[in-house]
């Protein structure tokens, strides 16, 4: 069997100000890619040919042009190397392209009409893409992560792969049952770790015999994208046409029905409010999420509202990670380690929330090397600030250790994240989680939303509705 392996994967905030470009993304080829996808060689009746997978860190719109580029290069690969059994696409499923309302669809459309109807094309999904009616009639399967904060992302892989090539053994293309569900919260709200979404997504293990029904997917959708296909689905993939409609309302049910019972997991408020919550606490470090200009999220990364409330409070000893700013990063790297500087910080990308902060302190460390840019410890009175020379999600411990920093050393930490994620959830004594200023608000319902469909809960709240 001979199969192709590609894909786009981003999630843009049609909210956030700042495009999203090609130096945001990571391009994978050859070795590399092979590598992303080393589950494939225990396959030993398939011809396996990854072509080119592109993933970027979340962002906004992406530029038409660079869209164009990386379409074309994958259909290039594709006509070059076909004809082809199977594709599989390794995507998010919530890109935003200047000038398309359903980049995916457009992207899995023009892979469909290359490779022809007869061939099978699978595709992974992160669980907050958009799913729509033109993306199921290309696609044969798709399978999507079951954790929030994100952990299966190597298995979901593994699984759309997986489902591919057995349905090309069996020469069976499986029936597909897809249910909109009116409903869009944001990540924050539907976590797979806290009730009810733990038991919501428990559901769908129950309802996967590995026959009549082979694979289901519930997707909680990805807020901040101001588009059409906006919202939650449900998609059950299987070999008897009934039990995967059944499968699919089984799951579409579960999650309408516990809508009213999403919440933050955690205590939140306005900056103010949080800030007296960590300075109160009896833990020994409180983690505190910059939730508004959450980059993991799309948002610019450089609204420094956050860190003149902590200054403001006169925290004790603080870390705050991060503040997205290359001039700054430049003025730190020219003075050097132990060098006083004033600095004009953020509102650079992002001015409608946030303007710069004027601010005095020391470089404290420079940081050049990495995948993740020049970055800097900056530190001003109690506080030390990462600056970096591009937008940065802090998300793992590992990038902390590579600046030698011990989260855990500090009283508060502030991150630019909604919930937190694996790393930090495993050892956060406490976290807090603050309504901030930027494009990634944790209450969509307040954002200004003019295409997606309504009803929507919680936009609209008074209205019935069955799977």
């Amino acid at each position: 069997m001979k199969i192709a392996a590609a894909g786009i994967a981003i999630e843009c905030a049609t909210f956030s100000p700042q495009p999203s470009e090609l130096s945001d993304f990571e391009v994978l080829r050859a070795d590399a890619l092979l590598a992303r996808y080393a589950f494939a060689a225990s396959y030993a009746d398939v011809d396996f040919s990854p072509i080119m997978q592109a993933h970027a860190v979340p962002g906004g719109v992406l530029r038409r042009s660079v869209y164009d580029d990386l379409k074309a290069e994958i259909l290039a690969g594709l006509r070059a190397g076909g004809p082809w059994h199977g594709v599989y696409l390794d995507m998010h499923g919530a890109m935003a392209v200047d000038g398309l309302e359903d980049a995916e669809a457009d992207f899995i459309g023009a892979v469909r009409d290359l490779v022809g109807p007869a061939a099978l094309i699978s595709a992974s999904y992160d669980l907050h893409g958009n799913l729509s009616s033109a993306i199921m009639d290309q696609l044969d399967l798709i399978s999507a992560y079951r954790t929030a904060p994100h952990e299966d992302a190597l298995e979901t892989r593994a699984r759309a792969f997986d489902l591919l090539v057995n349905c090309l053994r069996a020469g069976f293309r499986p029936h597909k049952a897809f249910i909109p569900i009116p409903l869009l919260l944001s990540g924050e709200r539907a976590m797979t770790i806290v009730e009810p979404g733990r038991s919501v997504y428990a559901e769908i293990e129950n309802v996967i015999d590995g026959d009549a029904v082979l694979d289901a997917s519930l997707l909680v959708g990805f807020t901040w994208a101001d588009q059409a296909r906006s919202q939650a689905a449900a998609v059950a993939l299987g070999m008897d046409i009934d039990a995967a409609w059944s499968a699919a309302r089984v799951l579409a049910a579960a999650y309408w029905d516990a809508r009213h019972d999403f919440n933050f997991g955690v205590p939140t408020g306005n900056i103010d409010e949080c800030i007296a919550m960590a300075l109160a606490s009896s833990a020994s470090t409180v983690f505190l999420s910059d939730s508004g200009d959450n980059v993991t999220g799309g948002a610019a990364g450089d609204v420094p509202y956050v860190l003149e409330r902590l200054l403001a409070h006169s925290v004790p000893k603080t870390l705050y990670a991060g503040l997205a700013d290359a001039a700054a990063v430049d003025a730190c790297f020219s003075a050097g380690p132990g060098a006083t500087l004033t600095l004009s910080l953020g509102g650079k990308l992002d001015p409608a929330h946030g303007q710069p902060l004027s601010v005095t302190g020391a470089v404290k460390q420079v940081h050049a090397g990495s995948n993740s840019g020049r970055r800097v410890t900056f530190r001003i009175d109690n506080v030390d600030v990462i600056l970096s020379e591009r937008r940065l999600a802090f998300t793992t411990l590992a990038q902390f250790s590579e600046l030698d920093i011990d989260p855990l050393a500090y009283r508060i930490v502030c991150l630019k994240l909604g919930y937190l994620f694996p790393d930090f959830q495993r050892i956060a004594p406490e976290a807090i989680m603050a309504f901030s200023p930027g494009a990634i608000n944790a209450l969509p319902e307040t954002l200004p939303f003019h295409k997606i469909q309504r009803p929507m809960y919680p936009f609209d709240r008074d209205f019935d509705w069955s799977p």
